[in-house]
């Protein structure tokens, strides 16, 4: 068990304790920033996503440049993103957050291109991320992390800069869907 994948497995242990400070309800009272109130445990919450989102890079990194890959690794760390992703997206819808429609289709695209991804290993080949769903990645975490702190401190400024997130993640989500069906369609029609 490497450094990398030590890191990765702690991604997937830190979101229970992102959900407990997102979903119970803790007496931790509001705090206010920029004229705005904003619960302090989904600050504490949001926090906690920050530090998991980033600990994806930093496995990353580590396991390229000390050359410690590994298959247990190449699994892990999608499917820690991903759970990571889905507790947040789920939670928000929760607490009212997020509209359901939303997350049921990000969802659907990740569950779809995570099956794309398990037949093509089954065959030996592997499905790198392209640099649109990287995007998307990019953009559904900033997306996450301003519905996490209520899209605060820009509220104040009177622009839905979350939202705004939210749509273009679901805009990248479907176009990175697509993406990875047609040009992987090979692999799902082999399959049958």
């Amino acid at each position: 068990m490497n450094l990398p994948n030590k890191i990765t497995i702690a991604r997937v242990l830190i979101i229970p304790l992102f959900m407990i400070f997102l979903l119970a309800p803790l007496p931790l009272g509001d705090m206010t920033i920029l004229n705005d109130t904003l619960p302090t445990a989904h600050f504490i919450a949001a926090l906690i996503f920050i530090i998991a989102s980033m600990t994806d890079w930093v496995d990353g990194y580590l396991a390229r440049k000390y050359n410690l890959v590994t298959n247990f690794g190449k699994f892990l760390d999608p499917l820690a993103d991903k759970l990571l992703v889905t507790a947040a997206l789920v939670s928000l819808v929760q607490i009212g957050l997020a509209p359901a429609w939303i997350v049921i289709v990000i969802l659907s695209r990740e569950f779809a291109v995570t099956g794309i991804r398990l037949v093509a290993a089954s065959e030996g080949s592997v499905i790198a991320a392209s640099d649109i769903a990287k995007w998307k990645t990019t953009v559904q975490l900033i997306a996450i992390i301003l519905l996490l702190l209520h899209n605060i401190p820009f509220t104040a400024l009177s622009i839905p800069l979350a939202d705004l997130f939210l749509w273009a993640a679901l805009v990248l989500t479907i176009l990175s869907g697509w993406d990875y069906f047609v040009k992987n369609k090979h692999v799902v029609l082999k399959s049958k």
